[in-house]
């Protein structure tokens, strides 16, 4: 008999399909609770997880990443005057691009970021003053 379950690993949901090969499943089931109770193990300590930085931590001028990825392109140099909507970054993750908009007008302070680096959701890219 087959049954289909949702699963959470790391925050990403999944379904998985897990099929039941033992003749009589209720014996099954009835003796891995018994033994899990008369022998549990220690817990184990769950290992810190990395605060992800919000857009909100970043400076008013600066410009962070939407989502994790990797730098494809940067489009502006440091001193380059920009306008509200000028591209400044193009991220690509799973295959798909994402291009980071100016979301105010200014100069190119400075970009913490080159084409193949790594970046998470709310790293800072680049610094418009």
């Amino acid at each position: 008999m087959e049954k289909k379950f949702r699963i959470t690993v790391e925050g990403k949901p999944y379904v998985v399909t897990v099929e039941d090969i033992t003749t009589d499943a209720q014996n099954i089931y009835q003796d891995t609770a018994a033994a899990s109770l008369s022998a549990a193990p220690a817990p184990i300590a769950a290992a810190p997880v990395a605060a992800v930085p919000s857009p909100s931590a970043a400076g008013p001028g600066d410009e962070v990443a939407p989502l994790g990825g990797v730098v494809q392109t940067v489009h502006v140099s440091v001193g380059q005057v920009i306008n509200e909507g000028d591209k400044l970054v193009s991220l690509e993750a799973m295959k798909m691009v994402t291009h980071v908009i100016a979301r105010r007008g200014g100069q190119v302070i400075s970009i913490a970021v080159k084409a193949g680096d790594p970046v998470d959701a709310g790293q800072v890219l680049l610094t418009v003053g």
